[in-house]
């Protein structure tokens, strides 16, 4: 199974952001806190800004959040990033001639939109700034 870091990767630009307002903000300073490339960062911090959650321009390395850091979910990071906000996946080839072949996708599809609904109700209570609060405790940047 491949995972994805996006998710994880721009929560880590908007902490990073959000935590330090003043520092550098360039994409290289902030691929190198990820141990990414700064065109990953880039493209990151496009689509973020895209979903009006960070406002920055090309070329000057002065990034900010859009909203309050209140304000700001991990629901919305989620869905700004995400190519397919769906968490869970079902194998679309399954045996339509075996009794399970031929159920298991819609069974399991029940049973993941409980599970996708839970994933985003929990996501959406979770807030930047709770996450940069978390950080900071953690880092003891505070």
């Amino acid at each position: 199974m491949r995972y994805s870091y996006k998710l994880s990767d721009a929560l880590h630009i908007m902490t990073y952001i959000d935590l330090y307002p003043d520092g550098d903000l360039s994409s290289a300073a902030i691929a190198n806190s990820i141990e990414a490339n700064p065109s990953v960062v880039r493209g990151t911090m496009a689509r973020l800004k895209k979903a009006g959650l960070l406002n920055n321009q090309p070329g000057v390395a002065k990034a900010s959040l859009a909203r309050p850091a209140e304000e700001i979910s991990m629901l919305e990071v989620y869905q700004a990033i995400a190519d397919n906000t769906d968490l869970l996946h079902v194998d679309p080839h399954t045996n339509p001639k075996c009794p399970v072949g031929a159920n298991i996708q819609a069974t399991l599809e029940e049973k993941y939109e409980l599970i996708q609904q839970a994933a985003e109700a929990q996501m959406a209570q979770i807030s930047l700034a709770s996450i940069s609060a978390s950080l900071s405790k953690r880092a003891k940047l505070a």
